[in-house]
């Protein structure tokens, strides 16, 4: 679908798609990255790994996980069955702004059926949110304290905060536009306010972005100090940050709405705490490079891509003080340079961060390594692409080129160069994706086997064979430190 989209705008006026059809392919693609992707692989891992890092045999109730799993394709079929109805699939943003979401906007079920897909995935969030709770708090290993807990487990549990206290808000906002558009009530249309629908979903939409960056925290927070043979620097540091990101995430919703209207006292406020929340996440950026400062690093794959999400998210927040200014807002907003702030904090923080677990974690899951060298062609062609396609965003916003627009007008030759580069760059990370695909089933088939601890980790996972058996552990181990691999290697060596 983003391939789609580049190829629609890579030239001005062009009529690849159709005005309709790209703004259902815009929805969808938006929708199926954050909803039907990334919420769900970090789920994924946190399934895998939050009972292996805490000493757990398996997720506190796991006939609960499993719902919570088939929610996901269903809700995902019943979204895209909008595309085989006549008058198509959803098309006002993945936002479902109103009034672009009312019925003489949005004709047809295919607005419907994508909120009622984004209702499933909500109870799967919910759900499954409870259940890392409970087995976060109460299925620990002796000796494991809340300060010797690895940090992907702590940014698994302010994660599932988020999900538990944000996720109902977006389901009553939608279930309001529901019953707007079936029902004839007038929560947001028909004469009534619709910044109101503005206000409940970034009030779940901010705290969202932290849903799906704070697990990738969390694993880069585990790959970087095992690749620079060094504990990771100012840990309670880097769990009291997450903790305040979950808290401040719930106070800059607003700053999406400074164009809006709003008093301009409440304006400050948001603008204060949104420059506010990057103290937290600039902490977690220097404690990840203190940690690097004069380790013994090992570039593998996995520490590649780990390294460069500390770059690209950098950069991305960096994007965001910019436009946490109002004077700089109200120039920026609903420009190319929202579209390249987000991705370079969605795609270079939480997709960099995906590739850098799969690398680092394929060995438990499967037994096997990914190809290294094939792993690295796909780290540079994804790096090279995705700044090729994101970073001319930036100048196209400062251009002022406008998001959510289906084609571009041939007198803005300022235009050009920018859009073809981007569509360019977006087919060289296609490229490195289809690398990493052919790479995923050579290894699955014939890749190289894997001990139990085969980079030398810190925490309880690498205790078990590779992959691990179905109850994890044989025994429950003892926990007496924060590294309790080392621990045990340290143990294994005296006696020896």
């Amino acid at each position: 679908m983003a391939l789609l989209m580049r190829t629609q705008l890579s030239t001005p006026a062009n009529t690849f798609l159709s005005p309709r059809l790209y703004n259902e392919i815009m929805t969808l693609h938006g929708t199926t990255m954050i909803f039907l992707w990334i919420i769900p692989v970090f789920s994924g891992f946190g399934n895998f790994f939050v009972p292996l890092l805490v000493g757990a045999r398996d997720m506190a109730f796991p006939r609960i996980n499993a719902f919570s799993y088939w929610l996901i394709p269903l809700a995902g079929i019943v979204m895209y069955s909008g595309l085989l109805l006549p008058t198509g699939a959803a098309a006002a943003g993945w936002t479902g702004y109103t009034p672009l979401a009312e019925r003489q906007y949005a004709l047809g079920l295919g607005q419907d059926l994508w909120i009622v897909g984004l209702h499933l995935l909500g109870i799967s969030s919910i759900a499954g949110a409870i259940n890392f709770l409970v087995t976060i708090h109460n299925m620990r290993a002796p000796g494991m304290t809340w300060f010797r807990l690895p940090l992907f487990v702590w940014s698994m549990e302010v994660t599932s905060g988020l999900v538990l206290l944000a996720s109902p808000f977006l389901a009553g906002a939608l279930g309001m536009v529901l019953m707007d558009r079936q029902l004839g009530t007038s929560f947001f249309q028909h004469g009534s306010d619709p910044l109101l629908y503005q206000f409940i979903f970034w009030f779940y939409s901010h705290p969202a972005v932290y849903i799906m960056i704070l697990p990738a925290f969390g694993i880069v927070s585990e790959i970087i100090p095992v690749f620079s043979r060094k504990p990771i620097f100012g840990y309670r540091a880097m769990a009291f940050s997450m903790v305040a990101i979950g808290v401040l995430g719930f106070m800059v919703f607003a700053h999406h709405m400074f164009t809006t209207g709003l008093p301009l006292p409440l304006q400050e406020f948001f603008m204060a705490t949104t420059l506010g929340i990057a103290v937290p996440s600039g902490v977690k950026v220097l404690n990840w490079l203190a940690t690097l400062w004069g380790g013994s690093i090992k570039y593998t794959t996995g520490m590649l891509f780990a390294v460069a999400f500390v770059l690209m998210f950098l950069m991305g927040g960096v994007d965001g003080v910019f436009v946490a200014s109002l004077a700089v807002d109200y120039q920026l907003h609903a420009t190319y340079w929202v579209v390249a702030h987000i991705h370079y904090v969605l795609f270079g923080g939480s997709v960099f961060g995906v590739f850098a677990a799969l690398f680092y974690w394929f060995p438990k899951l499967t037994g096997r390594y990914l190809h290294e060298t094939l792993g690295k062609v796909q780290f540079w062609l994804q790096l090279t692409g995705f700044n090729l396609t994101f970073m001319p965003m930036h100048f196209l916003g400062l251009e002022g080129m406008p998001r959510r627009i289906a084609s571009w007008p041939g007198n803005r030759s300022d235009w050009t160069i920018w859009n073809l580069a981007a569509t360019i760059g977006a087919f060289v990370i296609a490229t490195a994706i289809l690398i990493f695909v052919v790479n995923f089933f050579l290894s699955i088939r014939r890749g190289r086997r894997a001990p139990a601890d085969p980079w030398v980790g810190n925490t309880l996972e690498w205790s078990t064979s590779s992959p691990p058996p179905a109850y994890n552990f044989e025994v429950i181990p003892a926990v007496r430190s924060g590294r309790p691999m080392r621990e045990l290697r340290r143990q294994i060596a005296t006696r020896s």
